[in-house]
């Protein structure tokens, strides 16, 4: 009983020991890596992918995928870089317009996944490259400077020694966690990845659990944007490139299983803060760019590899 009430804290505990051994590895290779300023740029750096990952998780929670994540973080940064600079929109009503018009994106994709009946992996994708092109419409191909200056406390703000886009990102992973841990709704993400039909039969409304599901997630990563476009101070047409393919190694890294029904919040938060120490460590290491892209593709591999061979081996 002993031992297996130890390999199982072992085993709910492995992401934060590779967390460690990752920061170990990386103290010793650089000792920079440990230094409390180059700590917190790794929190603001992964602060935007944290943000993103609580809405990600939820979908992947349901055994669905996101795959527009980066197109809405990137039109949310173009629509609300334009409220405020071409329509002298007030700084906070741009920003409640904004994520209202990603929550939209969110519950678009719901309707194409619960009531059309597409396949999640196509409904996003084509989210994806439409907004994208919107985006880039919007703007032209040009970036959009010149905000009001009180705008990148959001991004580039602190309290105290603390970035704000760090409070911002630990306040999502809080709401995260309180609604996977403390509501009924919570309950029925896990439900309905566990067994749609069997979470049907039992009264779940399950087309309704994916529409709350996909708008969280276009919630989160509106968020995301905001907190995007006041770090760079300049709304871009390809902003959010590339970041649903983070966010989602994030999401899976920490445990979530892409098959759903099962993962927790403090999870996601590990492998998190193990894609900011890979990404920060390659850097100071002054590793090529693009191998870092193959190292990040490894480890998507892997963390998924892993989970399939655990479901197989519980199925057995």
């Amino acid at each position: 009983m002993k031992e297996n009430k130890v390999s199982r804290v072992l085993k709910d505990q492995a992401i934060w020991l590779v967390f460690i051994v990752l920061v170990i590895a990386f103290t010793i290779a650089n000792p920079r890596f440990i230094t409390m300023s180059n700590l917190l740029i790794m929190l603001r750096q992964v602060a935007v992918w944290g943000i993103a990952s609580v809405g990600m998780m939820f979908v992947i929670l349901l055994g669905d995928i996101d795959l527009g994540t980066g197109s809405v973080i990137t039109f949310v940064n173009i629509l609300c870089a334009k409220l405020m600079v071409e329509f002298g929109v007030n700084m906070y009503l741009a920003v409640l317009i904004s994520l209202l018009a990603s929550t939209l994106i969110g519950l678009l994709n719901g309707f194409m996944v619960a009531t059309i009946g597409i396949p999640a992996l196509i409904a996003t994708f084509a989210t994806q490259t439409a907004f994208s092109g919107i985006a880039l419409i919007m703007c032209n191909g040009q970036p959009i400077n010149g905000f009001p200056e009180q705008f990148s406390v959001f991004g580039a703000g602190w309290v105290g020694p603390v970035p704000i886009p760090v409070i911002i990102m630990i306040i999502c992973f809080i709401i995260g966690a309180f609604i996977l841990n403390k509501t009924y709704f919570g309950r029925y993400f896990y439900a309905v990845g566990g067994n749609i039909e069997a979470a049907r039969l039992s009264g779940i409304r399950t087309g309704r659990v994916k529409y709350l599901v996909f708008a969280l997630s276009g919630f989160f990563a509106g968020l995301a944007g905001i907190v995007l476009l006041s770090r760079t101070n300049s709304g871009m047409g390809n902003a959010g490139l590339g970041y649903e393919f983070k966010v989602i190694t994030c999401v899976v890294l920490g445990g979530v299983s892409v098959a759903g029904g099962s993962g927790r919040m403090s999870g996601v938060v590990a492998g998190t803060f193990i894609i900011g120490a890979l990404n920060n460590g390659m850097v100071l290491m002054n590793i090529n760019t693009w191998i870092q892209d193959i190292v990040l593709g490894i480890v998507l591999v892997l963390a998924v590899g892993f989970d399939c061979i655990q479901k197989k081996r519980q199925a057995n």
